[in-house]
């Protein structure tokens, strides 16, 4: 992969979406992530001056928050900060559980997250005309580790056809802080939780299988089955044929 050129392809491809779409701008949620950082860097070169990234802790580490603030000021992005913790508890309460007491591994639960920073996102979105870019990278998406109606219901994905090696090069060119580089990755829905821990393999090893089709059995084996068991989250929902009208009589 080229890296200039990739940039430079990804930048036109965002500003056609918005211009296709009639919008304004871009909103994309930075997390301290990676892939965040780069989705906003490439977002604020498409969109300069329009460009808003949103930060949304949530029971999360402090630390995400003060890497979201790093890349914005990094990026010289505006930002706007909503603390979701309150609403989180409010609405874990009004289900009939207790906030205080989540289970380890609640997918239920921790999927609630970010399917309220979805509606955050399109909240600003909707105020100020703009598209929710997403995050998500080809490995993610390939094997399903995203939410559905959360981190996955977004207008656009700038990262999607990129494998997280290709967008780690992404960030090196352009020039993401080298701490946000190194972090490992992890969507923040429990504590001590991680992305590599939670598909049960390592991106190296999923990013070698998409690029080449060739691994270990068991890699191979596992990709494939969470690929498939995944396929609902990357369609539209299923919609039956149309019922056909009675005959006139």
């Amino acid at each position: 992969m080229e890296t200039k050129a990739a940039v430079e392809g990804l930048v036109k491809w965002i500003q056609e979406r918005v211009r296709e779409a009639g919008a304004r701008g871009i909103v994309v949620g930075l997390s301290g992530g990676i892939d965040s950082a780069v989705t906003a860097a490439l977002a604020a070169r498409a969109c300069p001056g329009e460009t808003l990234g949103v930060i949304m802790p949530c029971h999360s580490d402090p630390q995400d928050a003060e890497d979201a603030r790093l890349v914005a000021r990094h990026l010289q992005l505006p930002t706007a900060v909503v603390d979701l913790t309150p609403v989180y508890d409010a609405l874990v309460t009004a289900l009939g559980e207790n906030p205080g007491q989540a289970a380890p591994r609640d997918l239920a639960r921790a999927n609630l997250k970010p399917r309220l920073r979805m509606a955050t996102l399109y909240f600003f979105a909707n105020r100020r005309n703009y598209l929710v870019a997403g995050t998500g990278n080809r490995s993610e998406l390939t094997v399903g580790y995203f939410t559905k109606y959360g981190d996955g219901g977004v207008d656009i994905l700038p990262l999607g056809g990129l494998v997280k090696q290709q967008v780690r090069l992404l960030a090196y060119y352009l020039d993401i802080p080298r701490e946000i580089i190194a972090r490992r990755p992890s969507a923040g829905l429990w504590e001590g939780q991680t992305d590599e821990g939670e598909m049960g393999l390592t991106y190296e090893e999923l990013d070698h299988f998409l690029l080449t089709r060739q691994g270990r059995p068991e890699v191979v084996e596992r990709v494939t089955r969470l690929s498939l068991a995944s396929e609902h989250k990357r369609r539209l929902p299923a919609v039956p044929d149309p019922v056909l009208a009675p005959d006139p009589e």
